[in-house]
């Protein structure tokens, strides 16, 4: 498997993928997306991992939104709007973990 960058703190190096160690890299990926797309940034900083489904490069990253209800005014954007936003968020994680995976995001709940 490709570690990203050389980095040898990547928990990847001989495992699966799996969400509690996405999560402990969630902030490297940020950083990584505020570098290459800082408005798809600006839209997703928010998100938070919530499942990881699948295996290999036919694995699923699920955001949820859910702490964005907590913030008032307009930091309303749908994020659904911007294709182009959860491409960028691909990128990243594979840029910082070595996987390629699809993002998705979950239906709100009302």
């Amino acid at each position: 498997m490709n570690t990203a960058k050389g980095n040898s703190r990547n928990p990847w190096t001989h495992s699966t993928p799996d969400l509690p160690a996405l999560r402990l890299r969630w902030l490297e990926i940020l950083d990584e997306l505020e570098r290459a797309h800082r408005t798809a940034w600006l839209a997703l900083f928010d998100a938070r991992v919530s499942r990881w489904e699948g295996d290999g490069g036919d694995s699923t990253v699920w955001l949820d939104f859910a702490d964005r209800d907590k913030f008032a005014g307009a930091h309303t954007f749908d994020v659904l709007s911007r294709a182009d936003f959860l491409s960028a968020l691909s990128d990243a994680i594979q840029a910082v973990i070595g996987v390629q995976v699809a993002v998705a995001v979950e239906p709100r709940s009302n």
